[in-house]
């Protein structure tokens, strides 16, 4: 009898265990991030998402767009778990309204801006100078009001003393990767734009020293409201850890060290 309680204990204790693995498992995978994040981030996220997800089991949903107006949208109270932000002030300030994990705050990359025009076009344009010229008649730069990297590139015109010069041709997109689109369909002759969004076979593209503007220093954090900072924590994590840290510097980022 002793012989047959006890080999009723092991089961029930191995049953046991394989529900709590089973529960542990099922929970990892109803899990979903919302994540906020810069429209630079479009493609080098899109990727590191999907290998999160692979990983980690815990799903992740972006939603791109302009720096500015996704802090605004976090102060209003849109249900973002993380928030990626092109520019280090923004978390800053939603920060100092209490709106983040504090400890979570972290620079995740340095981003690059620079000329671009469509590869089947004939004009070339490699120097900011050459955007006075008459054959440029529309030059697309994202919303320097809200966009970092619109902030970026109207500093760089003002400092290669071409701004207001051209400030009649500025077409202004609602972030950066609206900024490339204009570029893409043909609307505009040149476009300043991220390195992270380069497609080789789609634009020539020319970097523009990053001495002609404020250093693009992307932090990302935790927003305090989140339901998962476990997760979200974890996600922060993979960007600089040993898999998402080659990802983002294939897109042309500079992942800061510690």
């Amino acid at each position: 009898m002793r012989l047959i309680k006890l080999k009723m204990i092991v089961i029930s204790l191995l049953l046991f265990s394989l529900i709590a693995v089973g529960c542990n498992n099922t929970q990892s995978e109803n899990i979903e991030l919302n994540i906020a994040a810069a429209s630079d981030l479009t493609l080098a996220f899109t990727e590191v998402g999907k290998v999160f997800e692979e990983e980690t089991g815990i799903k992740v949903t972006f939603s791109f767009g302009s720096t500015g107006q996704l802090a605004d949208q976090i102060e209003h109270g849109a249900p973002f778990d993380v928030f990626a932000a092109a520019n280090k002030q923004f978390i800053e300030q939603l920060d100092e309204k209490e709106l983040v994990v504090s400890d979570t705050k972290m620079l995740y990359a340095l981003g690059r801006i620079g000329l671009a025009t469509k590869v089947d076009q004939q004009l070339k344009i490699e120097t900011l100078e050459q955007l006075v010229e008459s054959a440029v008649v529309k030059v697309a730069i994202a919303n320097p009001d809200h966009a970092p990297y619109g902030l970026a590139a109207k500093q760089a015109l003002q400092n290669a003393g071409v701004w207001e010069t051209i400030e009649d041709k500025l077409v202004f997109g609602r972030n950066i990767s609206d900024t490339l689109t204009f570029v893409e369909t043909g609307n505009v002759e040149v476009a300043i734009i991220a390195l992270s969004l380069v497609k080789e076979e789609e634009v020539n593209f020319t970097l523009i020293d990053d001495q002609l503007h404020a250093p693009l220093e992307q932090m990302i954090a935790v927003i305090k409201q989140t339901k998962h900072e476990e997760q979200a924590r974890a996600f922060i994590d993979f960007i600089r850890g040993p898999i998402g840290k080659p990802i983002m510097e294939s897109y042309g980022f500079v992942v800061p060290v510690e």
